[in-house]
């Protein structure tokens, strides 16, 4: 009895930290968003090598994208919204495995691998962990986030004033430097993941987060395939 009482002392003492996060590679409650959203355009920069790293990011196996059933619900009724104003999503990243971020932290590491500058052309690569650059955790690895713009329904480029995973204050959403089309058209997206549920990133406009996803403290590392 009294060895049982001293391992469930132990397990009180540290089960609250280690179970605080949760690595899983449970997949069940996850879809892709073409399977909801049949008009949406993917641009999945991390399986290919234009993105801040040169090169292509662990876990990215194919040119897909997933969200948490939860978030892809949500997303559809932006989807809906933004179809009525002549537009359709682009999509750029969604979930996001632990290995990928592991990818970036390595990457950030390696001193002798610049990447590609033109992501980060006025910060020092080790900058990039600092602030709301770079994370070595990330919401998007709980599956409910997302990173997209719109485009025309026939495709056609919509001006937001900087592109994807430009490490700078440009892509701050009230960055005040923009034309007024520019400040419109993150309007127009912002109003409408606002609107469905999702909250935004003081850093990124592209960026948003279900508010109410369901794995807060859950991490998972299922490839992209």
């Amino acid at each position: 009895m009294k060895k049982f009482i001293f391992l469930l002392g132990l397990f009180t003492i540290f089960a609250p930290s280690a179970m605080a996060e949760t690595i899983s590679t449970d997949k069940s409650d996850f879809a892709e968003i073409s399977s909801v959203i049949d008009d949406v355009a993917y641009d999945i920069r991390y399986y290919s090598p234009n993105n801040f790293t040169g090169r292509k990011i662990d876990g990215y196996k194919a040119p897909r994208a997933y969200l948490t059933k939860e978030a892809l619900s949500a997303l559809a009724q932006a989807a809906d919204d933004l179809r009525t104003q002549g537009y359709r999503l682009l999509i750029w990243d969604s979930y996001r495995p632990q290995k990928a971020v592991d990818n970036f932290v390595k990457w950030i590491n390696d001193t002798t691998d610049e990447g590609d500058k033109s992501f980060y052309p006025d910060l020092e690569k080790s900058d990039l962990l600092k602030g709301d650059y770079i994370m070595a955790k990330s919401g998007h690895t709980r599956g409910s986030t997302v990173d997209l713009t719109i485009i025309k329904r026939d495709g056609g480029f919509v001006d937001m004033g900087g592109t994807f995973d430009l490490f700078s204050e440009i892509s701050h959403p009230d960055y005040k430097n923009l034309t007024d089309e520019q400040k419109n058209n993150r309007k127009i997206l912002r109003d409408a993941m606002i609107k469905a549920g999702f909250k935004g990133l003081d850093s990124e406009w592209w960026h948003f987060t279900l508010k109410a996803e369901p794995y807060k403290d859950t991490y998972f590392n299922f490839d992209v395939e």
